[in-house]
């Protein structure tokens, strides 16, 4: 089957998506470490816990994400963070992911895993210093 997309068009799309995504998870490491957006429930959150870890993790790899920087490397870490935030925080209220609360982390995790295999597309600084892209 031929591709819709021009040549090139898959890394182009991959670095916009990657692009997207690293500003979309920013902000769950934001809000819990500088309460931007706010969100009630991490108020006061302290930053030695568990959340205060994941939040750290999200700013550090939303930002290398963002950048197309050891894209990879930083993939596989959200994953599993991704697979951490899925086992302690949703899977013990109840069986599926739509009941649980947890489809958001399931689909994170999947998505860090296409970057982590595919690599990060165009517009990543992983480029510049000769990674393999």
């Amino acid at each position: 089957m031929a591709s819709l997309l021009p040549p090139g068009g898959a890394q182009t799309l991959l670095g916009l998506a990657r692009i997207l995504i690293a500003l979309l998870f920013l902000q769950h490491g934001t809000a819990k470490l500088l309460g931007f957006p706010h969100v009630a429930m991490f108020d006061g959150l302290k930053l030695v816990s568990l959340l205060g870890l994941a939040g750290a993790i999200e700013i550090l790899g939303g930002l290398l994400l963002l950048l197309g920087l050891f894209t990879r490397p930083t993939a596989i870490v959200l994953a599993a963070e991704m697979v951490v935030a899925y086992v302690v925080g949703h899977a013990g209220r109840g069986a599926l992911p739509l009941h649980n609360g947890g489809e958001l982390a399931l689909v994170y995790g999947v998505v860090f895993l296409l970057f982590a295999l595919a690599g990060p597309g165009r517009f990543a600084l992983d480029r510049l210093f000769g990674g393999r892209a």
